[in-house]
């Protein structure tokens, strides 16, 4: 029996401590060895077999450690992610992977130089309404798609004061929420022909982009991908329409929520989502037929157990290098659309 694969996870606010941590300790053939945060004697309360580190530096030098998570503010997910390459560490950061299309071209680079593993932690894949989702597109159930659209609706009227909600460099909810939606499209669709966007701050006081709405396009299908943070009305997570019927979704996955309130990854009823999709369909007389589709098991440890799997040479991680930059493309190809106030045509 090999020995686990040795991590170190930089930064414990909220990505950190709710999903990197646990999934980690819960992922078969990985350990958690470090955590790099200011928060010692929060962590020595918390943790009794990992070493609590302050700096960076102090994991990238130590032989034990195999690989680096990095859970911070955007704006250091590159040059964490550069650092860790050049120490010979395999490295998973965070989405966004870096902050824009350079950055991420240059991660990529001194991945290929130092022969690791550069990847990003896009947990959404594993959702249990995405799966299912996914799984209704493979069997043709939907028939040929023409429009999937994808919200992630939150009512927050005050602004909090954290680094996501103010300005900065990589901070608003199109670099929160609009790479685990691009990302989904992407998975689902491929690459689209163009993007149109729009971007705003709504809420009082804000100045941070807490709004936004963008349509792909694809030759003969729309994929809308939505977000806002003063939606108090419940909204559709997923609505697909097809030449066979529609699927509708109401609620997020349950794995976030689980990782809050303590779940462990992997106890009884964990990424059990019981909200249920509904199929709907229609007859010659326009009657609609509803049949509710049971959601597959939603599992965000499975990312933690293939990046573990390409670590030992035995497969490739869940986001490839290409899927990686694809989406920085995609997100700047938004920003440019916002900004420009038209379509950007994608190459």
């Amino acid at each position: 029996m090999r020995p686990d694969l040795q991590l170190a996870l930089i930064g414990y606010g909220l990505a950190g401590r709710v999903f990197h941590a646990p999934l980690i300790q819960h992922t078969p053939g990985l350990a958690l060895h470090s955590i790099v945060s200011s928060q010692r004697d929060t962590l020595l309360r918390s943790f009794s077999d990992v070493h609590v580190r302050t700096t960076a530096q102090q994991v990238l030098d130590d032989p034990a450690i195999d690989a680096v998570v990095i859970a911070t503010p955007n704006e250091q997910h590159a040059p964490l992610a550069i650092a860790a390459l050049a120490a010979g560490k395999h490295v998973l950061v965070d989405k966004p992977f870096a902050l824009d299309v350079a950055e991420a071209e240059t991660v990529l680079a001194a991945a290929r130089a130092a022969g690791r593993i550069a990847t990003v932690f896009q947990n959404r894949r594993f959702d249990a309404d995405f799966l299912t989702l996914q799984s209704l597109l493979a069997s043709g159930t939907l028939g040929e798609v023409a429009e999937c659209h994808a919200h992630f609706d939150r009512y927050r009227p005050q602004v909090r004061d954290r680094w996501r909600e103010q300005a900065g460099p990589g901070s608003g909810l199109w670099y929160d929420l609009g790479p685990h939606l691009l990302d989904q499209m992407l998975v689902l669709f491929g690459w689209p022909q163009a993007i149109g966007a729009d971007l705003a701050v709504q809420r009082e006081g804000g100045s941070g982009v807490d709004y936004f709405h963008a349509v792909l396009h694809y030759p003969r299908h729309r994929a809308i991908v939505h977000a806002g943070s003063l939606v108090a009305a419940p909204t559709p997570h997923f609505a697909v329409h097809g030449s066979e019927g529609s699927w509708v979704k109401h609620g997020m996955d349950v794995q976030e929520a689980q990782l809050r309130r303590g779940v462990a990854p992997g106890a009884p009823g964990w990424g059990i989502d019981p909200r249920h999709g509904e199929l709907l369909r229609c007859d010659a007389q326009d009657n609609v037929k509803r049949t509710t589709v049971d959601n597959l098991p939603g599992d965000y440890r499975r990312l933690y157990a293939q990046f573990a799997a390409a670590m030992h040479g035995e497969g490739e991680p869940t986001v490839s290098a290409q899927q990686a930059l694809q989406l920085m493309q995609l997100l700047e190809a938004g920003m440019q659309s916002a900004r420009e106030g038209r379509r950007v045509v994608l190459g």
